[in-house]
């Protein structure tokens, strides 16, 4: 039957479209959406607008676009660079010794996951989707459906709040639960990303705003890819850093042992100085190889395989901006993009994360909101991730609340400017000693923007763990029993920023040294970090002080 468009029927269809725009931008002029991304182990170097040696290889055009259109921050850093404790200080806004998470044993009860809470109170529909890592359900959230513990890279199991199938899950080694849990068929990051888009698409109130949560597992080791990415970079040869074949004077006798005689033990390697563990193992390189062809061949299959992950992630993050733009909700929806830390790609021969040093310390932090925040804009205010809770509620139209630790900094990716009284040092702390043979001493540290101030006291903090392990020595898994030599390293960053020569000790730095470590002792009492549970560390930090 043919319709006749007469001035009635004309009316009534734009009354009705003019409805229909109505109930879609209702939220719209109250509060934004939020979409906040984070990939695992992501770290800036990975990322075409950081600039870094692999900007060329252009391996992030999406997430790149981000910046283009928003803001990029250069100095946003973890305080503790590895995956759980950094993702404890997100969700709290606190650091490791207050909200009880400092290393990978850390849990966190729906009662602390605060940042789910908050946004829940200013009247967001919340949602956690991919990697948790916290032990403890996400059940702070209205929805969630997450991997246990470290999940698998390839058809996945997820858990949720309701649905699926009661199972059995391992969440780590000594934690089993039953839960609701679906087996998915693909790539986590496509699977995570499907569930993402159903969520938004079918299952959300499209009356509230949103705050999801969008976590990939990937590009963490082993770097398991999609196999549609096989070819990506096959024939390519991948920039390596100057430091992978001359680390110069970084270091101590804290990370190479007095003499040189612990760098084949301290920090997991790329080609064979680690003789513990090394990049050519993980990628199966033939060890009868000798260097430098089996550091050169390790490093090119590390760098081709992670790159890989990090493909899928961008097109992936593409889904989710295709999906906002049809639904008409790109430009009310506050997308940030995140890694939970960084990961050295074989800077001063390093792989993994763990370290203070800035490939390991320094996390991707972009943000796209056009109503609030100049396209293309650049930021070099300290912030940190105990900063980022703080600053998604005020973003959502909230206050910071009084318990936690860190600030928000809306108003400088507003306006690009550090409000007066702004922090202009970051904290830093690694635990876990000699921890999973990657066997990084365990230390703590002052960032400025300019300078770099590192002690490795070279303790466990875990007594308990520290005598059984000495009981029978061997630890396949750990070194943490073993105490590695306690020494300083300062970098000027503003003549070094690649960490090449350090500086401890030099006159010239005196009273720079001597600055740093006052006001290191202050931002220690202030972010509330005590050692005097732990004696054989406060003994050494008291012992090497000066």
């Amino acid at each position: 039957m043919k319709i006749q468009l007469t001035p009635f029927y004309i009316i009534a269809l734009v009354i009705l479209f003019s409805c229909k725009q109505k109930e879609t931008n209702t939220t719209a002029t109250q509060q934004p959406n939020i979409i906040y991304i984070m990939s695992d182990d992501h770290t800036t170097q990975g990322i075409g607008a950081y600039g870094s040696r692999l900007a060329s290889l252009n391996p992030t055009p999406t997430i790149d676009r981000i910046a283009k259109e928003g803001v990029l921050l250069e100095n946003a850093f973890c305080t503790n660079s590895i995956c759980t404790p950094s993702r404890a200080s997100i969700m709290t806004g606190q650091y490791g010794q207050v909200n009880g998470v400092v290393d990978l044993s850390g849990s966190l009860k729906p009662e602390n996951q605060y940042l789910a809470i908050e946004m829940g109170k200013l009247g967001y529909q919340t949602a956690m989707i991919g990697k948790w890592h916290l032990k403890h359900a996400p059940e702070a959230f209205d929805y969630y459906n997450v991997l246990p513990g470290q999940g698998d890279y390839f058809n996945p199991t997820l858990y949720a709040k309701e649905g699926g199938e009661k199972m059995e899950i391992k969440f780590e080694e000594d934690l089993v639960r039953e839960v609701n849990a679906t087996k998915y068929e693909g790539h986590s990051s496509d699977v995570i990303t499907d569930i993402s888009l159903d969520w938004l698409k079918n299952k959300r109130d499209k009356n509230k705003p949103f705050f999801l949560m969008h976590h990939f597992k990937a590009p963490h080791d082993f770097f398991e890819y999609a196999p549609r990415y096989e070819g990506y970079l096959a024939d390519v040869k991948i920039p390596e850093p100057e430091s992978l074949w001359d680390n110069k004077n970084n270091g101590s006798i804290a990370t190479k042992g007095i003499n040189n005689t612990l760098t084949d033990t301290i920090g997991s390697s790329v080609g064979h100085r680690n003789v513990i563990r090394n990049m050519g193992m993980h990628m199966e390189i033939d060890p009868n190889i000798p260097d430098p062809e089996y550091k050169h061949l390790a490093y090119q299959e590390y760098l081709k395989r992670y790159l890989r992950c990090v493909k899928g992630v961008d097109d992936n993050v593409k889904r989710l901006f295709d999906y906002l733009e049809e639904a008409g909700l790109m430009d009310n929806t506050i997308i940030v993009y995140t890694g939970d830390q960084g990961f050295m790609l074989g800077e001063h021969d390093y792989i993994d994360k763990r370290w203070m040093y800035e490939e390991s310390m320094r996390m991707p932090f972009l943000v796209r909101y056009p109503e609030k925040i100049k396209a293309g804009s650049r930021v070099n205010a300290m912030v940190n991730n105990t900063d980022f809770a703080p600053t998604l509620i005020n973003m959502g139209g909230g206050k910071t609340p009084d318990y936690m630790q860190g600030s928000s900094f809306d108003k400088i990716l507003e306006t690009g400017k550090e409000p007066e009284g702004w922090q202009q040092e970051t904290y830093y702390r690694y635990w876990m000693h000699m921890a999973h043979n990657h066997n990084n001493p365990a230390h703590f540290g002052i960032r400025t923007k300019d300078y770099k101030l590192i002690f490795f006291y070279g303790r466990d903090y875990n007594t308990e763990r520290n005598v059984e392990a000495q009981e029978w020595a061997h630890n396949p898994e750990s070194m943490s029993y073993f105490d590695t030599p306690p020494a300083w390293e300062f970098y000027d960053l503003k003549n070094d920023p690649n960490e090449m020569d350090n500086k401890y000790g030099d006159e010239k730095y005196a009273d720079v040294i001597s600055d740093l470590k006052i006001r290191l002792k202050k931002l220690r009492a202030e972010v509330k970090e005590d050692d005097t549970p732990f004696p054989q560390i406060e003994k050494v930090v008291q012992d090497y002080w000066d």
